[in-house]
């Protein structure tokens, strides 16, 4: 696996600056750029659709790094992939057959993620990370941004790290809610090697200084963790 992955979250940056957010998020070090989909069904909120994650791919030369909080991620897949999705990480609880839609996802040409809530166990997708490139525990209960982060999560980040299919197939084991530099730190002892960060990036006050803060905190949890 390549060097940990921060993704600055979209979904914490001035809504009506979002193309120059983008770009902020490029010049800040960032290396994906998060964007969080919901319907207002699967969560409780509302962000956005493809229609702006199309305007997003065209500020940014990041990778979008899509994740959809939907009822119905497979009614979707298309759209998004047109719009310009790097990858798209759908939920293991969501009504769709979440086998048939990751293959539908990288049969698009996409990279393909399965995003587990705090309170699924990992035993819900062991039948699926033999395909997935990415998979997300979300270290919140998904639906707001500026949550507190859960750390009995944390388990979950080991387990999947010391996965027998992990050796076989290297995914990303990613993390999202309330990740900021202590978090960080605990996440990537544990194993996780992408980090979504939303508030404690967009709401600093030097961008730059905070993403490359966070990188340093998820290089000592790394060495703790060898």
């Amino acid at each position: 696996m390549a060097s940990p992955i921060i993704a600055p979250s979209i979904l914490a940056s001035d809504y009506a600056r979002f193309g120059e957010e983008a770009r902020r998020a490029e010049q800040a070090g960032g290396d994906w750029l998060h964007v969080d989909i919901m319907d207002g069904h699967f969560v409780p909120n509302i962000t956005f659709g493809p229609e702006i994650a199309a305007a997003l791919k065209r500020s940014t030369n990041l990778p979008l790094d899509v994740h959809l909080m939907i009822e119905r991620p497979d009614l979707y897949v298309e759209k998004f992939v047109k719009a310009g999705a790097s990858r798209i990480t759908v939920h293991i609880e969501a009504h769709h057959p979440a086998q048939e839609t990751i293959r539908q996802i990288r049969e698009s040409g996409c990279l393909a993620g399965v995003a587990l809530n705090p309170a699924t166990g990992c035993s819900a997708i062991e039948h699926l990370l033999g395909e997935v490139d990415l998979v997300l525990c979300m270290t919140v209960v998904p639906g707001f941004g500026g949550q507190a982060f859960i750390p009995e999560v944390l388990e979950k980040v080991r387990h999947l790290a010391r996965h027998p299919a992990r050796q076989q197939r290297r995914y990303y084991i990613e993390v999202d809610g309330g990740i900021q530099v202590e978090t960080a730190v605990a996440c990537a002892r544990a194993g996780a090697d992408a980090f979504v960060a939303g508030t404690s990036l967009f709401g600093a006050k030097d961008i730059s200084r905070a993403v490359a803060d966070l990188r340093q905190a998820i290089q000592r949890g790394s060495e703790q963790a060898g």
